[in-house]
């Protein structure tokens, strides 16, 4: 068992450092390492260059970070609620220690968009063996999809990209049934990895793919699940697809875990899923510019119900759109679908900002296209206050644009002990459609705002519209 250490991953020639930061950490009373910063652009509304810093450790951790860019008057670390404290020097220099892992954002002097997301993990223990024969090592450089897909059926079921920058040629890499991806701290992926029909599969590792010089191609997303099984993707990081972060369409069995989405263009999702069941997302930091997380029923060629689908202890930041969107694809044709036995636990938001009105929500149920949305519970929510939209949006929507038919109702939902600082005035609402297509049995139980225990919903400014029942606040 290690009882402390640190690792730093260099980052490969050719990706865009960030001058912004220098950032030291070590193990405590230990020799200083310095972390690569990496260039990461965020907000799609005016697109600005932040920084990104990732690294390993066990045990305890000093980190000190030198800020290039201006004066350091404050510093804040967020999430709020890690209340970890830093300490500046005469010289402004900041420093703070870290005895767990921790996905933060650093700010200076208030600025959210030149910031430097510091993610700190635990040490890997998941490093393939590089002397066992079924691992196949691909070193930097540019590769053809069948060279690495030759290398698979010689039965070699891992392939280890080490550190360097890794360039597909065809784009895709298609990855067939019972194999691992392993992409190795420094290890930088130009290209996107797609699981199209297959089972077992491992995407995992301290590496990266890295979508942000390959234009707007509207198909190219960073991980494409489609028809897949018994999938995990852990421990690595996307960063800026041109569409989303990772895909799932029709899928089950899914777990996405210790992951991290930075996108910056319109349809840049984070985890976006169409007619899944059995997904589990947990410790994922999304700062999207779309919608973070979205759970839909039917949409293009995938269709069933969607079930059974977590997302705990988490951190979202959404520049534009949803931090959370639900129900609002379907198959507006047919009868309709079921979207059920959702929960979201223990969730920080950190940003919401929509301008438009019918795209608001931090935590949105929009059921459209005939669907049905029922049994989801948020509980453990705190949100920190955000820029433009609402705090709660549950309606049962027409959008001609998204969904050309109605959704067929929203039923119970629960709101467990959800904390709120938010811009004096914000509001929600919960409306329903007609009589038929409705919004009931929705439990608000402890909800505060800046402080203040909300027990109807006027006090909360949440407007309650017509074709609802049974909506009781504790």
């Amino acid at each position: 068992m290690i009882d402390s250490a640190v690792y730093v991953y260099p980052l490969p020639d050719g990706l865009p450092l960030n001058p912004d930061y220098t950032v030291r950490v070590r193990s405590k009373g230990g020799e200083w390492l310095e972390a690569s910063t990496l260039t990461v652009k965020v907000d799609m509304h005016q697109v600005r260059e932040a920084a990104l810093t990732r690294f390993d450790f066990a045990g305890e951790v000093e980190v000190e970070v030198i800020c290039h860019r201006e004066r350091v008057e404050r510093a804040e670390l967020r999430p709020a609620a890690r209340d970890i404290r830093v300490q500046i020097s005469d010289t402004g220099v900041i420093r703070f220690t870290l005895s767990r892992p921790h996905k933060l954002s650093l700010e200076i002097n208030g600025d959210r968009f030149h910031n430097l997301h510091l993610i700190a993990k635990t040490v890997d223990d998941a490093r393939p063996d590089l002397a066992d024969p079924a691992v196949a090592v691909v070193k930097p450089g540019i590769h053809r999809t069948d060279e690495l897909l030759a290398l698979l059926a010689e039965e070699r079921r891992t392939l280890y990209f080490a550190p360097g920058l890794h360039h597909i040629e065809e784009v895709l890499l298609r990855l067939p049934s019972d194999t691992t991806v392993y992409l190795a701290g420094g290890a930088v992926l130009a290209g996107s990895l797609v699981c199209d029909r297959v089972r077992e599969v491992s995407i995992r590792g301290r590496g990266m793919i890295y979508l942000a010089d390959f234009g707007r191609f509207s198909a190219f997303r960073g991980i494409r699940l489609v028809l897949a099984e018994a999938i995990e993707v852990r421990g690595i990081s996307v960063i800026d697809p041109p569409h989303y972060s990772i895909y799932l369409g029709q899928s089950s069995g899914v777990r996405i875990s210790d992951f991290e989405s930075f996108s910056t263009r319109g349809w840049s999702d984070g985890i976006d899923m169409m007619a899944c069941q059995d997904i589990e997302i947990e410790d994922v930091f999304m700062r999207n510019s779309d919608d973070c997380i979205a759970i839909y029923a039917d949409r293009w060629s995938y269709r069933g119900d969607s079930r059974r689908i977590t997302v705990r202890d988490s951190v979202l930041w959404a520049d534009v759109a949803h931090p959370v969107h639900i129900g609002i694809h379907g198959n507006h044709q047919g009868a309709g679908s079921v979207i059920e036995q959702i929960r979201f636990e223990n969730i920080d938001i950190l940003e919401h900002d929509e301008p438009q009105d019918g795209y608001q929500g931090c935590l949105a149920i929009n059921a459209g296209d005939r669907n049905t949305v029922r049994h989801v519970t948020f509980e453990q929510i705190r949100i920190e206050p955000f820029e433009r939209g609402r705090l709660l949006d549950l309606r049962v929507v027409r959008n001609p644009v998204y969904n050309p038919e109605p959704g067929s109702g929203i039923r119970h939902i629960r709101f467990a002990h959800v904390a709120a600082r938010v811009r004096e005035g914000t509001r929600s609402r919960i409306e329903g459609y007609d009589a038929e297509r409705s919004v009931e049995e929705i439990e608000i139980e402890n909800l505060s705002i800046n402080g203040v225990k909300i027990l109807d919903a006027e006090a909360g400014h949440i407007e309650i519209g017509p074709h609802t029942r049974n909506i009781k606040f504790s």
